[in-house]
């Protein structure tokens, strides 16, 4: 799942450029996760962005990035379902 976590659905990924149906859905999981939580976290070298420019983020890139239907059960869980990140 680790290793898998960077490569994209539609193969522009790395490193190995693996398609959708050859990504283990657990790392097409981590890989939204990882984003959302990577940039919605302070970093030594850049500012919190924000959880709305985060799900904007995967919004982008549904279907082509990251798995559609990870991308939309992660927009539904913070947009309509109202879950949030801890404050750190």
């Amino acid at each position: 799942m680790i290793h898998q976590r960077h490569e994209s659905v539609d193969g522009s990924g790395y490193p190995r450029w693996l398609k959708v149906e050859q990504i283990l859905l657990e790392a097409r999981i981590l890989a939204v996760a990882d984003v959302i939580e990577s940039m919605v976290s302070h970093r030594p070298y850049r500012a919190a962005r924000g959880i709305e420019e985060a799900l904007a983020e995967i919004e982008a890139g549904r279907g082509r990035t990251y798995d559609t239907e990870v991308a939309d059960a992660s927009l539904k869980l913070f947009r309509e379902d109202g879950f949030e990140l801890p404050v750190q």
